[in-house]
Order: C-alpha cells, then sequence, then structure tokens
C-alpha cells in the first residue's frame, strides 16, 4: 500500500493562499484537471456552477481576488486524500460571505472541490 494522495498536501500553504491578495498562490494548489462545484442561493444543488480545469478556475479566482475584500480560513481538517475547510471572507462594505468546502486531493494538488456558499443580503 502506497502513501496516502492527501499526505503532500500542507494545510499552512493553503491558509497563506487563501487569506493572500491574488489568486495565483491557490491557483497553483489545483491539479491540471480539478473541477469546481459551487452551489449557492444563485446556483442550486440541482444545477451548480461547475468549473472544469485550471482556465476556469483562474477565471474564478482573478474575479474574486480583484474584490474589496478579505478571506479568512477558519476551520480545515486534511485526513489521507479528503480535506474540508471553511473560509469567511468581508467585503469594503461590511458584507461577509461564509464558504464550507469539502475536497478530494490526486498527488497533493486539489482534483474536486465543492463549495457551499452564503452571502449577507
Amino acid at each position: 500500500m502506497g502513501i496516502a494522495t492527501g499526505s503532500a498536501f500542507d494545510i499552512e500553504t493553503l491558509r497563506r493562499a487563501v487569506e493572500g491578495n491574488t489568486g495565483n498562490s491557490l491557483l497553483a494548489l489545483y491539479a491540471d484537471g480539478a473541477q469546481i462545484r459551487i452551489v449557492d442561493h444563485n446556483n442550486q444543488p440541482s444545477h451548480p456552477t461547475v468549473l472544469h480545469g485550471r482556465i476556469q478556475i483562474a477565471e474564478l479566482l482573478n474575479d474574486v481576488y480583484s474584490r474589496d475584500m478579505t478571506h479568512k480560513l477558519e476551520q480545515c481538517v486534511l485526513q489521507g486524500d479528503h480535506l474540508a475547510f471553511s473560509e469567511v471572507c468581508q467585503y469594503g462594505d461590511g458584507t461577509k460571505v461564509f464558504a464550507e468546502s469539502m475536497v478530494t486531493l490526486r498527488d497533493g494538488k486539489i482534483a474536486d472541490q465543492l463549495i457551499i456558499q452564503a452571502w449577507d443580503e
């Protein structure tokens, strides 16, 4: 039996990437064929937003990190090739966003991520 694929993933690297000022460090944590599914008020479970590959993921991260907001990684659990974490964000006007992610890792990179998010309206 080999080493768990998630064992090469570093939570502190994730923290620095999430809490950074650009999405570039975060993008580096995704596998080439990664997928993100996003469920929220506008993208309900039956029809989530689905992003395929690093190009689409980069577009999302560039959009998010171009906004006037802060990001904080709160709780994070890594077990084998599975990762779960909470992220709390706040816009400059005080609007808050909360996101939970469930991640599958492959070779130490994010291969699949489900994000469930909610925000102040």
